[in-house]
Protein backbone atom coordinates (compact mmCIF):
# COMPACT_ATOMS: atom_id res chain seq x y z
CA UNK A 1 0.00 0.00 0.00
CA UNK A 2 1.18 3.55 -1.50
CA UNK A 3 -1.02 5.49 -0.13
CA UNK A 4 -2.83 7.10 3.26
CA UNK A 5 -6.44 8.13 3.59
CA UNK A 6 -7.46 11.85 5.32
CA UNK A 7 -11.17 11.85 7.17
CA UNK A 8 -12.38 13.41 4.36
CA UNK A 9 -11.65 11.03 1.80
CA UNK A 10 -8.59 12.45 0.39
CA UNK A 11 -5.35 10.66 -0.71
CA UNK A 12 -1.91 11.16 -0.39
CA UNK A 13 0.69 8.87 -2.20
CA UNK A 14 3.98 8.97 -0.99
CA UNK A 15 6.34 9.29 -3.80
CA UNK A 16 9.19 7.93 -1.55
CA UNK A 17 8.20 5.42 0.09
CA UNK A 18 10.38 3.03 -1.65
CA UNK A 19 13.25 4.62 -1.35
CA UNK A 20 13.38 4.11 2.79
CA UNK A 21 14.61 0.64 2.06
CA UNK A 22 17.84 2.49 1.60
CA UNK A 23 18.21 3.66 5.10
CA UNK A 24 18.23 -0.42 5.58
CA UNK A 25 20.26 -1.61 3.07
CA UNK A 26 23.01 0.17 2.63
CA UNK A 27 24.31 -0.16 6.52
CA UNK A 28 23.48 -3.95 5.83
CA UNK A 29 25.67 -3.80 3.08
CA UNK A 30 28.87 -2.98 4.69
CA UNK A 31 29.31 -6.64 5.14
CA UNK A 32 29.56 -6.40 1.49
CA UNK A 33 33.89 -5.99 1.80
CA UNK A 34 34.85 -9.00 3.84
CA UNK A 35 32.89 -11.00 1.04
CA UNK A 36 34.83 -9.27 -1.38
CA UNK A 37 38.28 -10.01 -0.02
CA UNK A 38 36.72 -13.49 0.46
CA UNK A 39 35.86 -14.00 -3.35
CA UNK A 40 39.34 -12.08 -4.64
CA UNK A 41 41.88 -12.78 -1.75
CA UNK A 42 42.24 -9.01 -2.49
CA UNK A 43 43.02 -7.10 1.29
CA UNK A 44 41.93 -4.02 -0.71
CA UNK A 45 38.67 -5.01 -1.44
CA UNK A 46 37.64 -4.15 2.39
CA UNK A 47 37.81 -0.67 1.29
CA UNK A 48 34.92 -0.51 -1.15
CA UNK A 49 32.03 0.23 1.56
CA UNK A 50 34.79 3.20 2.67
CA UNK A 51 34.53 4.26 -1.16
CA UNK A 52 31.35 3.77 -1.55
CA UNK A 53 30.32 5.93 1.21
CA UNK A 54 32.44 8.81 0.46
CA UNK A 55 32.92 8.79 -2.85
CA UNK A 56 30.33 7.42 -4.79
CA UNK A 57 27.28 8.71 -2.87
CA UNK A 58 28.84 12.44 -3.31
CA UNK A 59 28.59 11.80 -6.83
CA UNK A 60 25.63 10.52 -7.07
CA UNK A 61 24.10 13.15 -5.26
CA UNK A 62 25.49 15.80 -7.49
CA UNK A 63 24.35 13.71 -10.44
CA UNK A 64 20.56 13.04 -8.75
CA UNK A 65 20.18 16.37 -7.80
CA UNK A 66 17.63 17.37 -4.85
CA UNK A 67 14.23 16.52 -3.63
CA UNK A 68 12.40 19.92 -2.40
CA UNK A 69 8.85 18.28 -2.13
CA UNK A 70 7.07 18.50 0.78
CA UNK A 71 4.20 16.23 1.72
CA UNK A 72 1.05 18.37 2.53
CA UNK A 73 0.28 19.24 5.72
CA UNK A 74 -2.90 17.43 5.66
CA UNK A 75 -1.35 13.91 5.15
CA UNK A 76 1.42 14.38 7.98
CA UNK A 77 -1.00 12.51 10.82
CA UNK A 78 -1.66 9.89 8.48
CA UNK A 79 2.04 9.38 7.17
CA UNK A 80 3.65 9.17 10.80
CA UNK A 81 0.65 6.43 11.76
CA UNK A 82 1.65 4.60 9.09
CA UNK A 83 3.66 1.89 10.65
CA UNK A 84 5.54 0.40 7.72
CA UNK A 85 8.13 3.90 8.35
CA UNK A 86 8.59 2.95 12.09
CA UNK A 87 8.85 -1.08 11.29
CA UNK A 88 11.83 0.05 9.25
CA UNK A 89 13.72 1.64 11.94
CA UNK A 90 12.91 -1.25 14.45
CA UNK A 91 14.49 -3.51 11.99
CA UNK A 92 17.71 -1.73 11.43
CA UNK A 93 18.28 -2.41 14.93
CA UNK A 94 19.43 -6.23 14.45
CA UNK A 95 21.20 -5.57 11.31
CA UNK A 96 23.47 -2.78 12.76
CA UNK A 97 24.03 -5.29 15.71
CA UNK A 98 24.85 -7.99 13.61
CA UNK A 99 26.79 -6.26 11.17
CA UNK A 100 29.30 -4.93 14.31
CA UNK A 101 29.67 -8.17 15.73
CA UNK A 102 30.39 -9.89 12.39
CA UNK A 103 32.89 -6.70 12.02
CA UNK A 104 34.71 -7.71 15.49
CA UNK A 105 34.63 -11.83 14.74
CA UNK A 106 36.18 -10.99 10.71
CA UNK A 107 39.40 -8.93 12.19
CA UNK A 108 39.90 -11.07 15.14
CA UNK A 109 39.61 -14.45 13.40
CA UNK A 110 42.60 -14.00 10.52
CA UNK A 111 45.31 -11.87 10.10
CA UNK A 112 44.66 -8.91 7.99
CA UNK A 113 47.87 -6.67 6.91
CA UNK A 114 47.41 -2.89 8.27
CA UNK A 115 45.48 -1.14 5.82
CA UNK A 116 42.89 -4.04 6.10
CA UNK A 117 42.21 -3.57 9.46
CA UNK A 118 42.24 0.53 8.82
CA UNK A 119 39.45 -0.31 6.19
CA UNK A 120 37.47 -2.75 9.19
CA UNK A 121 37.89 -0.08 11.20
CA UNK A 122 36.55 2.43 9.40
CA UNK A 123 33.94 0.19 7.99
CA UNK A 124 32.99 -0.23 11.54
CA UNK A 125 32.63 3.01 12.05
CA UNK A 126 30.39 3.98 9.52
CA UNK A 127 28.40 0.96 11.20
CA UNK A 128 27.75 2.96 13.87
CA UNK A 129 27.91 5.97 12.17
CA UNK A 130 24.32 4.96 11.06
CA UNK A 131 23.33 3.47 14.59
CA UNK A 132 23.70 7.27 15.88
CA UNK A 133 21.67 8.40 13.10
CA UNK A 134 19.45 5.66 14.09
CA UNK A 135 19.12 7.02 17.89
CA UNK A 136 18.47 9.71 17.14
CA UNK A 137 15.46 9.03 15.01
CA UNK A 138 14.36 6.63 17.57
CA UNK A 139 15.26 8.94 20.52
CA UNK A 140 13.23 11.68 19.96
CA UNK A 141 10.17 9.20 19.97
CA UNK A 142 7.88 9.52 23.70
CA UNK A 143 7.48 5.69 24.13
CA UNK A 144 9.32 2.89 25.85
CA UNK A 145 9.81 0.60 22.99
CA UNK A 146 11.50 3.49 20.69
CA UNK A 147 13.53 4.70 23.26
CA UNK A 148 14.69 1.25 24.62
CA UNK A 149 15.75 0.61 20.72
CA UNK A 150 17.77 3.92 20.89
CA UNK A 151 19.47 2.86 23.70
CA UNK A 152 20.95 -0.40 21.99
CA UNK A 153 21.71 1.08 18.49
CA UNK A 154 24.03 3.61 20.66
CA UNK A 155 25.31 0.85 22.76
CA UNK A 156 27.68 -0.92 20.54
CA UNK A 157 29.74 2.55 19.72
CA UNK A 158 29.40 3.71 23.50
CA UNK A 159 27.74 6.54 22.79
CA UNK A 160 24.70 5.79 25.40
CA UNK A 161 24.89 9.39 26.58
CA UNK A 162 23.81 10.91 23.32
CA UNK A 163 20.12 10.71 23.44
CA UNK A 164 20.35 12.42 27.31
CA UNK A 165 22.97 15.47 26.01
CA UNK A 166 20.85 15.87 22.50
CA UNK A 167 17.28 15.83 23.32
CA UNK A 168 17.83 18.35 26.49
CA UNK A 169 20.71 19.87 26.04
CA UNK A 170 21.47 20.41 22.09
CA UNK A 171 17.80 21.24 21.23
CA UNK A 172 17.74 23.52 24.08
CA UNK A 173 20.84 25.77 23.15
CA UNK A 174 21.09 25.03 19.41
CA UNK A 175 22.84 27.88 17.54
CA UNK A 176 23.98 29.88 20.90
CA UNK A 177 27.98 29.79 21.96
CA UNK A 178 26.64 28.28 25.05
CA UNK A 179 25.88 24.91 23.17
CA UNK A 180 28.82 22.23 22.88
CA UNK A 181 27.19 20.95 19.95
CA UNK A 182 27.34 24.06 17.45
CA UNK A 183 30.34 24.87 15.40
CA UNK A 184 31.11 28.61 15.69
CA UNK A 185 32.59 30.55 12.31
CA UNK A 186 36.47 30.23 12.21
CA UNK A 187 36.60 27.13 13.99
CA UNK A 188 37.83 23.68 12.23
CA UNK A 189 36.51 20.24 13.06
CA UNK A 190 39.75 19.62 14.20
CA UNK A 191 39.06 22.51 17.10
CA UNK A 192 35.65 21.28 17.41
CA UNK A 193 36.25 17.87 17.84
CA UNK A 194 38.13 18.85 20.87
CA UNK A 195 35.36 21.12 22.82
CA UNK A 196 32.27 18.82 21.24
CA UNK A 197 32.95 15.65 22.31
CA UNK A 198 34.22 16.05 26.06
CA UNK A 199 31.52 18.75 26.41
CA UNK A 200 28.91 16.64 25.59
CA UNK A 201 29.95 13.42 27.98
CA UNK A 202 29.94 16.49 30.53
CA UNK A 203 26.48 17.98 29.67
CA UNK A 204 24.90 14.46 29.03
CA UNK A 205 25.86 14.01 32.87
CA UNK A 206 24.70 16.74 34.37
CA UNK A 207 21.65 16.71 32.54
CA UNK A 208 21.18 13.18 34.03
CA UNK A 209 21.99 13.48 37.35
CA UNK A 210 19.44 16.43 37.58
CA UNK A 211 16.54 14.69 35.93
CA UNK A 212 17.43 11.72 39.06
CA UNK A 213 17.41 14.24 41.74
CA UNK A 214 14.32 15.98 40.70
CA UNK A 215 12.57 13.24 40.67
CA UNK A 216 14.13 11.72 44.35
CA UNK A 217 16.37 8.60 42.54
CA UNK A 218 20.06 8.06 43.25
CA UNK A 219 22.83 8.75 40.84
CA UNK A 220 24.19 5.69 40.87
CA UNK A 221 21.34 3.67 39.68
CA UNK A 222 19.91 1.47 37.00
CA UNK A 223 17.35 4.41 36.49
CA UNK A 224 20.21 6.12 35.27
CA UNK A 225 20.17 6.04 31.20
CA UNK A 226 23.50 6.88 30.70
CA UNK A 227 24.85 4.03 33.08
CA UNK A 228 21.85 1.58 31.58
CA UNK A 229 23.83 2.21 27.97
CA UNK A 230 27.18 2.03 29.57
CA UNK A 231 25.95 -1.69 30.95
CA UNK A 232 25.07 -2.73 27.69
CA UNK A 233 28.36 -1.82 26.07
CA UNK A 234 30.39 -3.17 28.54
CA UNK A 235 28.19 -6.56 28.19
CA UNK A 236 29.02 -6.40 24.45
CA UNK A 237 32.35 -5.75 24.56
CA UNK A 238 33.08 -8.18 27.40
CA UNK A 239 31.30 -11.15 25.53
CA UNK A 240 33.24 -9.90 22.36
CA UNK A 241 36.42 -10.34 24.24
CA UNK A 242 35.37 -13.52 25.82
CA UNK A 243 34.53 -15.29 22.66
CA UNK A 244 37.40 -13.70 20.29
CA UNK A 245 40.09 -12.63 22.70
CA UNK A 246 41.68 -9.54 23.96
CA UNK A 247 42.87 -8.68 20.51
CA UNK A 248 39.67 -7.64 19.62
CA UNK A 249 39.55 -4.99 22.16
CA UNK A 250 41.83 -2.25 20.45
CA UNK A 251 39.50 -2.97 17.56
CA UNK A 252 36.50 -2.06 19.19
CA UNK A 253 38.47 1.09 20.79
CA UNK A 254 39.16 2.17 17.63
CA UNK A 255 35.52 2.01 16.26
CA UNK A 256 33.96 3.64 19.36
CA UNK A 257 36.14 6.38 18.56
CA UNK A 258 35.82 6.69 14.59
CA UNK A 259 32.06 6.28 15.34
CA UNK A 260 31.73 9.11 17.85
CA UNK A 261 33.87 11.26 15.39
CA UNK A 262 31.15 10.80 12.81
CA UNK A 263 28.74 12.39 15.19
CA UNK A 264 30.91 15.10 15.92
CA UNK A 265 31.32 16.03 12.03
CA UNK A 266 27.74 15.68 11.36
CA UNK A 267 27.47 18.31 14.73
CA UNK A 268 30.22 20.46 13.00
CA UNK A 269 28.32 20.82 9.55
CA UNK A 270 24.16 21.22 10.73
CA UNK A 271 24.84 24.18 12.13
CA UNK A 272 28.20 26.08 11.63
CA UNK A 273 28.38 29.69 12.31
CA UNK A 274 24.79 30.15 12.83
CA UNK A 275 23.41 31.87 15.94
CA UNK A 276 19.95 32.13 17.04
CA UNK A 277 19.94 36.46 18.51
CA UNK A 278 19.49 37.03 22.51
CA UNK A 279 16.55 39.45 22.64
CA UNK A 280 16.18 42.00 25.35
CA UNK A 281 14.77 40.10 28.09
CA UNK A 282 18.05 37.90 28.30
CA UNK A 283 16.82 34.69 26.30
CA UNK A 284 17.69 33.21 22.78
CA UNK A 285 15.02 33.80 19.81
CA UNK A 286 12.95 30.63 18.99
CA UNK A 287 14.75 28.31 16.58
CA UNK A 288 13.43 28.82 13.44
CA UNK A 289 14.69 27.57 9.70
CA UNK A 290 17.19 29.71 9.50
CA UNK A 291 19.23 28.14 11.90
CA UNK A 292 20.04 24.94 10.31
CA UNK A 293 22.34 24.24 7.61
CA UNK A 294 19.97 21.46 5.05
CA UNK A 295 20.63 19.42 2.11
CA UNK A 296 17.86 18.06 0.07
CA UNK A 297 20.48 15.86 -1.94
CA UNK A 298 18.41 12.60 -2.75
CA UNK A 299 20.66 9.52 -2.00
CA UNK A 300 21.80 10.83 1.37
CA UNK A 301 18.76 11.19 2.37
CA UNK A 302 17.46 8.34 1.89
CA UNK A 303 19.69 6.18 3.39
CA UNK A 304 19.60 8.70 6.76
CA UNK A 305 16.12 9.27 7.39
CA UNK A 306 16.27 12.74 6.42
CA UNK A 307 18.72 13.60 8.94
CA UNK A 308 20.05 16.16 6.50
CA UNK A 309 16.21 17.59 6.67
CA UNK A 310 17.45 19.47 9.93
CA UNK A 311 15.52 22.50 10.20
CA UNK A 312 12.15 21.22 10.08
CA UNK A 313 13.62 18.15 12.51
CA UNK A 314 14.64 20.96 15.46
CA UNK A 315 11.17 22.91 14.47
CA UNK A 316 9.37 19.93 15.21
CA UNK A 317 11.71 16.96 17.23
CA UNK A 318 9.16 13.84 17.55
CA UNK A 319 7.99 14.15 13.99
CA UNK A 320 9.40 11.36 12.04
CA UNK A 321 11.65 11.22 9.41
CA UNK A 322 9.26 10.36 6.28
CA UNK A 323 7.20 13.64 7.07
CA UNK A 324 9.73 16.15 8.00
CA UNK A 325 9.81 19.34 5.22
CA UNK A 326 11.70 21.69 3.11
CA UNK A 327 11.97 25.19 3.92
CA UNK A 328 12.81 27.72 1.30
CA UNK A 329 14.15 29.82 3.79
CA UNK A 330 16.70 27.70 5.29
CA UNK A 331 20.02 27.41 4.28
CA UNK A 332 21.69 24.98 2.08
CA UNK A 333 24.60 23.10 1.76
CA UNK A 334 26.43 22.46 -1.71
CA UNK A 335 26.26 18.68 -0.57
CA UNK A 336 24.95 15.75 1.21
CA UNK A 337 26.64 14.80 4.60
CA UNK A 338 29.39 12.33 3.04
CA UNK A 339 30.70 15.50 0.71
CA UNK A 340 30.73 17.87 3.63
CA UNK A 341 32.22 15.44 6.13
CA UNK A 342 34.87 15.44 3.35
CA UNK A 343 35.26 18.65 2.78
CA UNK A 344 35.33 19.73 6.60
CA UNK A 345 38.47 17.53 7.24
CA UNK A 346 40.61 19.57 5.32
CA UNK A 347 39.65 23.38 6.89
CA UNK A 348 41.06 25.99 4.37
CA UNK A 349 38.28 23.86 1.86
CA UNK A 350 36.08 24.34 4.80
CA UNK A 351 36.07 27.95 4.87
CA UNK A 352 36.78 28.48 1.17
CA UNK A 353 33.29 27.16 0.41
CA UNK A 354 31.00 27.69 3.91
CA UNK A 355 32.13 30.94 4.89
CA UNK A 356 30.79 33.10 2.21
CA UNK A 357 27.83 30.75 2.29
CA UNK A 358 27.70 31.55 5.87
CA UNK A 359 27.60 35.28 5.29
CA UNK A 360 24.64 34.92 2.50
CA UNK A 361 22.67 33.39 4.98
CA UNK A 362 22.74 35.71 7.15
CA UNK A 363 22.69 38.55 5.24
CA UNK A 364 26.17 39.51 6.16
CA UNK A 365 25.08 40.57 9.67
CA UNK A 366 27.62 39.61 12.20
CA UNK A 367 25.22 39.60 14.78
CA UNK A 368 23.73 36.73 13.31
CA UNK A 369 27.08 34.89 13.37
CA UNK A 370 28.34 32.46 16.03
CA UNK A 371 32.10 33.68 16.23
CA UNK A 372 35.34 31.91 17.32
CA UNK A 373 35.89 34.16 20.12
CA UNK A 374 39.24 33.94 19.37
CA UNK A 375 38.78 35.30 15.91
CA UNK A 376 35.65 37.31 15.55
CA UNK A 377 37.64 40.62 14.79
CA UNK A 378 40.21 38.87 12.14
CA UNK A 379 36.98 37.31 10.65
CA UNK A 380 35.09 41.13 10.99
CA UNK A 381 38.05 42.39 9.58
CA UNK A 382 38.61 40.16 6.51
CA UNK A 383 34.89 40.00 5.34
CA UNK A 384 34.95 43.64 5.80
CA UNK A 385 31.58 43.36 8.40
CA UNK A 386 30.63 45.97 10.51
Amino acid sequence: MNSTTTPDRRVYRDSKRWAWWFSLLVPFSIGLGPLLMLWTEQAVMLWWPFVFLYGAVPLLDAMLGEDRSNPPEWAVPQLEADPFYRYLTYALVPVLWGSFVFAAWFVASRELVWHAQLAMVLNAGIIGGFAINLGHELGHKHNRLEKTLALLALAPSGYGHFSAEHNRGHHTEVATPEDTASARMGESIWQFVAREMPGGAKRAWHFETTRLKDKGLSTWSLHNQILQGLIITSVLWLALVLWLGLQVLPFLLAVAAWTNFQLTSANYVEHYGLLRVKQADGHYERCQPCHSWNSNHILSNWILFHLQRHADHHAHASRRYQALRHFEDAPQLPSGYSGMFLLAYVPSLWFAVMNPRLLAAVGRDPNRINFDPAQREALCQRYALT
